[in-house]
Parts: structure tokens; sequence; C-alpha cells
């Protein structure tokens, strides 16, 4: 079938019409960037033409040479039979109006904390300038470091990660926003020897139970283990994050956690923590914010 589509399509109107049809008979897993078939299909698309990912329309009916026609052919059928996750084809992540270098040696970046940084952590840290120095638990593709480094360019930021697979791709992300100079690449499991004191600690850490691990989709299983299961309940990460993140915090510092769909088990297990959930696209009970000052009263 994809060798047939190769040799007879001319245009990326016969590519975006086969691409959705395949898409749809393999009833695949979307959330790595896009939500249907349509809209994955036509990112594909423009992205493997190098054409502008927001402007379908004028190209539609442009004819293409034979060997951009079989590239993305091929690409489609990675996604529909193999399926790989669209990011890792296009070797693309967009968070907001920052995009990343990905692989397969990082998670595709879709964490909510990006919307969370700068104005809506106002009510805590009042203006961008205080924020001296912060750190990236965790950073993976190193794109919430790089955003955190945009935010608030007074910073000089810590991105840790236990991953040197991972690092390798943080490095390549940091050189494209030339970010050298302020970002610090440290391979350590998560607090281990880092000296520091920080005035805003932010992590999207694994945090998959382990039931649910195996019942990832496909798409997923193209990413780092290590990267998403975080012991039999999901919170084995978190609770380090809780437990040792006083010790690196400044007296007036905030934590930023991102913990998935497991507030009513944190909750559970932290009943003295007064953890405040801040709003998202998607909803509020997936990142929560702590003070240094909340933690330590609560004992932790």
């Amino acid at each position: 079938m994809y060798q047939l589509a190769a040799s007879h399509f001319t245009t990326a109107r016969d590519l975006l019409r086969f691409a959705v049809s395949r898409f749809n008979e393999a009833e695949l897993t979307y959330g790595h960037g896009t939500h249907n078939a349509h809209d994955e299909a036509a990112y594909l698309i423009l992205s493997a033409l190098q054409l502008p990912i927001d402007t379908l329309d004028p190209y539609l009916d442009a004819r293409l040479l034979p060997e951009e026609v079989e590239r993305v052919v091929e690409l489609i059928r990675r996604r529909a039979e193999d399926k790989v996750p669209v990011a890792y084809l296009t070797n693309e992540a967009w968070q907001g109006e920052f995009n990343f270098y990905v692989d397969e040696r990082v998670l595709v970046p879709r964490s909510f904390i990006y919307e969370l940084l700068g104005e809506p952590l106002a009510p805590w840290i009042e203006h961008p300038e205080l924020v001296h120095r912060a750190l990236d638990l965790c950073t993976g593709s190193g794109c919430l470091a790089i955003q955190l480094a945009s935010h608030y360019p007074d910073a000089e930021v810590d991105a840790v990660d236990i991953s040197l697979d991972a690092l390798e791709v943080a490095a390549v992300n940091v050189e494209h926003y030339g970010l050298q100079d302020r970002i610090n690449l440290i391979h350590t499991d998560m607090f281990e020897g880092l000296e520091e004191k920080y005035d805003l600690i932010i992590s999207n850490p694994p945090y998959v139970d382990a039931e649910s691990v195996e019942e990832l989709p496909e798409e997923y299983l193209h990413e780092p283990e290590i990267a998403l299961g975080s012991g039999e309940d999901g919170l084995d990460a978190t609770r380090e994050i809780l437990r040792r993140a006083p010790e690196f915090l400044n007296e007036r510092g905030v934590l930023l956690v991102e913990i998935g769909h497991n507030r009513d088990m944190l909750e559970e297990c932290f009943p003295t923590l007064p953890f405040m959930w801040m709003e998202t696209q998607s909803g509020d009970g997936f990142v929560f914010l702590l003070t240094r000052e909340d933690i330590v009263s609560a004992g932790i």
C-alpha cells in the first residue's frame, strides 16, 4: 500500500487524505502535540516538507518531487504501523512559542508547568528579578529549564537529570537558545551532590504508577521508561522531592511539581501539607505549589 501511494501521489492534498485514513485505520493514540488524525497528519506533512506548520491551504495542491512524496509516505507508515510519536519523526516539539529538538532519548515535552512560569507565579514571586537561582529536576530535553531562563532573565538555572542521554539532548536545545552561560546541565540523581540554595525549584518527575505503565498505549512505550514510572503508586520521585526540597530552597523559596492524576493519592499521603493546586488549561489537579515554609511547618 505505501509503495503504491509513493508512486502515485503528487500533492500534499493526496498525502493528507492518505495519512488521515491510515491514522484512523490504525486507531492511533494522540497526546504528543496534537489531538486528532487530521491535525497530526497536517503537522507531520508540513514539518517533513519544511513548510510553515500553521499554514496548510496554500500548499495543498502544490506538486511535490518524487523524493519528497517518498519521504513523507515513509513517515506516515512509521506513525501508523510502528506507532512512533510524531515528535520523534520530526525531531521537534513545541511548547507555546518555544520549539525543541527531541528524539527517543527524552520524553516528548508536554508538561503543564510551562503555563505557570512568570505571571501566574506573581503571588509567590512578585518580581522576576527576585529569582537569582533556579533548579529544574528531571530536566529531560531541557525544555522547562530554557523557559525558566526566559521568564527569569536574572536567574542562573541548574538542570538535573539522571540520564546522560537526556542531557545530550538538553545540550542541543540549550545551545540552540544560546543559554550555555546561564543553564548548567548536571548529571546526578535528583538532589545528590547539589550544594546551592534556590529561589524556585520546578520538576516534572516520573509519576506514572506501575499498573498504568503496564497499560500505556504503544506510542508512550517509545519514550524512556525511566522518565515515566515511579514506583507502585507513581509517587516515589515526588516523595523524594518533598523530603529534600526544604534544604535546597531559600527561606522564601517556591516549589512547583507536576504529578499527573495522582492528586488524591498525594493528599492522602501528605495530609498536613497545604497544597496549592495551580490552574492550567487542562484543569487544576496536575501541578502543585508549596513554599519552603509550607513544607517545614508541616514537618515533612
